[in-house]
């Protein structure tokens, strides 16, 4: 979903800051509640494998070019429900980082508009999985339905920031209509492929109860809130 470089620019960009510095704000909150329950080790692992997952996303899994952005698999539930929403918002953002400065630097003046892109469907699920999943129930107990859900939210969250981005930036017309709405039918894909894809990871999860004491998973896989 990398937004083209150039689609928000000059004194558009101050906005872009604001967003990612709440978001930044909002993801130590997280990390600080999810210390209260996991040591700093396995905070740190599992920060470091939702970068890898992240940055796996973006550079070795298909992704295409259309309309006003570039269509990825970013697997942002995956990510949640294995590893929680701290380390799934600080690997994100770390991944986005790795890319833009090793594989794709002309991303990078965009780093803060894609970074706000991603991280803020993901603390809208993280508030809707609290409604959503009882409390006596852990992850790998979800079914399609509840996963659905999640994925609609994050992957519909991508989608409608792509969307304010390039109104926001090129301004309401016809041109820019037609490149959201080519991204957004195009973007259905990952909507369609992620539940499958959780639903999977969960599934193998479940069959492997070793990964519960490792501190590799958020402990909320495994046991009721």
């Amino acid at each position: 979903m990398h937004i083209e470089p150039g689609v928000v620019d000059g004194a558009k960009m101050a906005f872009a800051y604001a967003t990612a510095a709440g978001a930044a704000g909002y993801t130590a909150k997280l990390a600080m509640d999810d210390l209260r329950s996991h040591n700093l080790g396995s905070f740190a692992m599992r920060t470091v494998l939702a970068a890898i997952g992240t940055f796996v996303f973006f550079e070795v899994l298909p992704h295409f070019p259309v309309g006003i952005s570039e269509v990825h698999f970013i697997l942002g539930t995956t990510l949640f429900l294995l590893l929680g929403a701290a380390p799934a918002a600080l690997g994100l953002g770390l991944g986005l980082l790795v890319q833009g400065l090793f594989f794709a630097p002309t991303d990078l003046p965009m780093y803060f508009v894609n970074v706000t892109t991603l991280l803020v469907p993901l603390f809208a699920i993280t508030a809707v999985a609290q409604r959503i999943i009882s409390h006596n129930r852990a992850y790998v107990d979800l079914g399609y339905s509840e996963v659905l859900k999640l994925s609609l939210m994050y992957q519909g969250g991508v989608v409608a920031w792509v969307a304010f981005w390039a109104f926001y930036g090129q301004g309401v017309g016809a041109e820019t209509f037609q490149s959201v709405l080519t991204f957004g039918a195009a973007y259905m894909l990952v909507v369609i492929i992620e539940p499958v894809v959780d639903l999977a990871v969960l599934a193998g999860a479940k069959t492997l109860r070793s990964l519960e004491r490792s501190g590799l998973v958020t402990k909320r896989l495994y046991n009721a809130a």
